[in-house]
């Protein structure tokens, strides 16, 4: 007889089945973060709302992101991963249930805090899963280098392809059941996963053989620095033009319908995340170390958008084909810096140190949401593509100052 799925996952190595839990909440989780993004971006675009002040809907969301990452990553040391995974998914239930309200209470300040905690949640969530791989990867193995790699890959790849789905979930759900219909079926979803993470999660995973100070969260080593700098620069370069300029433009200008632009976005995030898997081989064509291969991947792909800012946007195909090549080599830049900052990080307190690198995360989208709604509106999405490829220029260039070799923090 077969085996039940059950039998076989208890028969899984217990940081296998520890691992495996944490995947699934963390896409639980992004599924509905990246659905409501595509909700909020598009409903309130209906409702009325300028490019700039859909960009401002997102502030709060991305702001609260950098202090989250700070103060969840010193909570994650002293409390565990565990506990703050957690707490993010309840805060998620909570912003959603905040966006129940009728549509006459969805004032602007009402949108904003909902967003706030969303922030706050998917930051938390984040962080614990990724912090939570350096603790469950196996150390004793010869290639504990490279299953680092190749778990990082895939956690994060697979969160991305679920963020893409979610973008295309967003626009069926408003398509079907409206606003609220939606945010109401994304909240029951995640109160079923919050229930199997209460009872399944390991306790006190990560926690910090010693409880550290709140200063211990800004890092003293360079490469972390380096890094978090880096991080900054190419995500702002991605949201700059993706967030906000795209999804709008791709409406006003060529007309097209939520379903098509959400569609379009979800193939774009599903297949980045899809290659992000796919990284660790990827990275592996360019000899050399951290210093090498991350200005590499990033000047390579700073070409793109600056070829897209010449081309005809008038012509929706340069534009796709284009955003298509950008998600190919933004996925392996991005996944390339995740799997550094978990090498580099501390074993002990280690979701302090990612913690600190998603906070330049945060920072990045912030500033690229902003400069996304604020560019369109006054100066259009070339003005957007030329910034994109600056900041990722810039990148670039800060990789220079890794370390030549690749040692763990």
């Amino acid at each position: 007889m077969t085996e039940s799925l059950g039998a076989r996952l208890r028969a899984l190595p217990f940081e296998i089945r520890q691992y495996l839990l944490i995947t699934g909440n963390y896409w639980a989780f992004t599924l509905t973060d990246g659905a409501l993004r595509m909700l909020v971006v598009l409903h309130f675009h209906q409702l009325g709302y300028s490019p700039l002040e859909v960009a401002l809907l997102f502030l709060f969301y991305e702001a609260f992101g950098v202090v989250t990452n700070l103060v969840g990553g010193w909570l994650g040391a002293r409390l565990g991963l565990n506990r703050t995974m957690n707490v993010g998914l309840g805060l998620q239930i909570v912003a959603l249930g905040m966006l129940m309200v009728p549509s006459a209470a969805l004032s602007v300040p009402w949108v904003m805090a909902a967003q706030a905690l969303s922030g706050i949640a998917k930051d938390l969530n984040k962080m614990s899963a990724k912090s939570a791989v350096k603790v469950l990867v196996p150390k004793d193995s010869a290639n504990a280098g490279s299953a680092l790699y190749r778990w990082v890959a895939i956690l994060t790849g697979s969160k991305n392809a679920l963020k893409g789905a979610g973008f295309f979930l967003g626009g069926a759900l408003l398509t079907w059941i409206g606003f609220r219909g939606a945010v109401i079926a994304m909240a029951v979803m995640l109160a079923v996963v919050l229930g199997l993470s209460l009872v399944r999660l390991k306790a006190d995973l990560g926690r910090g053989k010693h409880k550290p100070k709140f200063t211990e969260v800004f890092s003293k080593s360079r490469a972390i620095n380096v890094l978090s700098a880096a991080r900054f620069c190419l995500f702002a370069a991605r949201d700059v033009w993706f967030v906000v300029a795209l999804p709008v433009f791709l409406y006003d200008q060529h007309g097209w319908s939520y379903w098509t632009v959400g569609g379009l976005l979800a193939i774009w995030v599903i297949g980045y995340g899809g290659v992000q898997t796919q990284a660790p081989r990827l990275t592996g064509l360019i000899k050399g170390g951290p210093r090498v291969v991350t200005a590499f991947w990033a000047l390579a792909l700073a070409g793109l958008p600056a070829l897209l800012a010449l081309l005809p946007l008038a012509e929706v195909g340069w534009l796709v084909a284009g955003l298509l090549a950008f998600g190919v080599l933004f996925a392996i830049n991005s996944s390339w810096h995740s799997y550094l900052i978990v090498h580099f990080a501390r074993s002990d307190g280690v979701s302090m140190d990612v913690g600190f690198y998603y906070m330049a995360n945060a920072m990045g989208r912030l500033a690229g949401t902003v400069l996304s709604g604020w560019l369109y509106q006054v100066h259009g999405l070339s003005v957007c593509l030329w910034v994109s490829a600056a900041l990722v220029a810039a990148s670039a260039l800060m990789a220079l100052a890794l370390p030549r070799q690749q040692q763990a923090g």
